[in-house]
C-alpha cells in the first residue's frame, strides 16, 4: 500500500534529496569514502557547507549584511542561546503556543521577559495582531509557525526593536523580507533535512550586542567567525539541506513553493470546511499552510478513533494531532507532493459517504 506522509517532524524530504543521500552514504562526491566518514576538514565537505550558505541567500534573497550559520543542538537549544546572548534587560516574547511558551521559560534565566502578546485566551488558535511592541526591550520574539495549533503568521511584522524569529516549520515555504528580522533560526527537520541542525540568519550588527561574557560554543559569535566549524558540525544533515535547497531552486525558487503550498492547504481547508465530519480548529485568517489541524465535528467526537484507523488504513501516516490538543493534523510541508492532500481528501469524503 503507497503511503502518504503526514508527520509533523522529522518530516518529508523531496525524493531528489534522499536519493543523493543514499548514493553518498557508499561514495561521497567520488572520494571513495562514505559521507558518514569523511572529515568535515576537507575540501569536499567545504564546498556543500558554502553551497548551502551560497543557496540559502538566494533563496531566500538575504542581504549582504547577514551571516548564516549552521550548528547541532537543534532549534532547543536557540531557546537559551538567543536569551544568554541578547537579553541585557528586557525582552518582548509573543506568547503563541508551545514552543514559545519553552522560550520564555529560558529566557527568564537571563533577565526580564515582557510577554507582550498572547493567544492563549482561546487555546492559542490565533495570531496576536495590533499590539504595542515597547520601545525599551532588548528585542521582540515570535515563532512564525505553531505546529501544534496550525497557526501561522501571514507577514513580516514591523517592529521598532531587534525581532527574532523561530521559523523552525516554515522557513522557505513561502518568501519573506529578511531586512525586517535581526535574527531568524529554526531546526532542519521540518523542511530541510534530518533532525541534528539547526541554521541561524543573524544580522551583523546583532554579533556587537551580546550581553555578557559566555561560554565560547553559546557565543554566537564563534559559530560566525569560525565559519560553522568551530567543532565537529552535523555533516550528514548539512549535506540533506544542500541538496533540499537544490531541488527548492530546481523548482522555481521562493514563488514556485509558495504557490504549491497554497494549493495543497486550500484543497484541503476546502474540504474540511465542506465536509459534515470534520472542522478546523484556527482562526481562518491564521491558518497555517504547514500544518493543518482539525477535528470531528459537533455531535462527531465519538468518531475519532474510527476515523484514525480508517485514515490509516488508506495510507495516511502521521495524521493523529499532537498529543497536547488530540484531533487530526496534516502537515504539509514543503516536500509533502500534491497527490498526498487529494488523497486525504478522498479518505475524508469516503468518510463521509461512510457515516451519511
Amino acid at each position: 500500500m503507497k503511503k502518504y506522509n503526514f508527520y509533523a517532524g522529522p518530516s518529508i524530504l523531496p525524493d531528489a534529496a534522499l536519493e543523493a543521500a543514499a548514493k553518498a552514504i557508499f561514495d561521497f562526491d567520488g572520494t571513495g569514502v562514505s559521507l558518514l566518514s569523511i572529515s568535515h576538514r576537507t575540501k569536499e565537505f567545504q564546498s556543500v557547507l558554502d553551497e548551502a550558505k551560497s543557496l540559502f541567500r538566494e533563496l531566500l534573497n538575504i542581504p549582504d549584511n547577514y551571516k548564516i550559520y549552521f550548528v547541532g543542538g537543534g532549534a532547543s537549544t536557540q531557546f537559551f542561546h538567543i536569551p544568554a546572548n541578547f537579553l541585557k534587560t528586557k525582552a518582548g516574547y509573543v506568547n503563541t503556543g508551545v514552543w514559545t511558551k519553552k522560550a520564555i521559560k529560558e529566557a527568564k534565566f537571563y533577565g526580564e521577559v515582557d510577554v507582550t502578546a498572547s493567544s492563549e485566551d482561546r487555546n492559542f488558535s490565533y495570531i496576536p495582531k495590533d499590539f504595542a511592541i515597547p520601545a525599551d526591550l532588548d528585542y521582540l520574539y515570535i515563532c512564525t509557525n505553531n505546529t501544534i495549533y496550525g497557526t501561522e503568521y501571514k507577514c513580516d511584522i514591523d517592529s521598532p526593536v531587534p525581532l527574532i524569529a523561530d521559523m523552525s516549520s516554515d522557513i522557505l515555504s513561502r518568501p519573506i523580507d529578511v531586512s525586517k528580522y535581526a535574527l531568524i533560526y529554526g531546526g532542519a527537520q521540518k523542511n530541510l533535512a534530518p533532525a541534528g541542525v539547526a541554521f541561524v540568519i543573524i544580522r551583523d550588527d546583532m554579533l556587537k550586542r551580546v550581553a555578557r561574557p559566555l561560554p565560547t560554543m553559546m557565543n554566537v559569535n564563534t559559530h560566525v567567525d569560525n565559519d560553522s566549524m568551530f567543532n565537529t558540525p552535523p555533516v550528514f544533515p548539512i549535506f540533506v539541506l544542500r541538496e533540499t535547497l537544490r531541488w527548492m531552486k530546481s523548482i522555481g525558487g521562493m514563488d514556485e513553493m509558495y504557490r504549491r503550498n497554497k494549493e495543497k492547504a486550500a484543497l484541503l481547508y476546502d474540504e474540511i470546511d465542506r465536509n459534515t465530519m470534520f472542522r478546523g480548529t484556527a482562526a481562518e485568517e491564521d491558518r497555517s499552510l504547514m500544518n493543518i489541524c482539525f477535528v470531528m465535528a459537533e455531535g462527531r467526537e465519538d468518531l475519532a478513533p474510527e476515523f484514525l484507523e480508517f485514515a490509516q488504513s488508506r495510507g495516511m501516516v502521521g495524521v493523529k494531532g499532537h498529543r497536547l490538543v488530540g484531533g487530526f493534523r496534516a502537515s504539509c510541508y514543503n516536500a509533502c507532493p500534491k497527490e498526498s492532500v487529494e488523497a486525504l481528501v478522498a479518505c475524508m469524503r469516503e468518510f463521509e459517504e461512510k457515516h451519511k
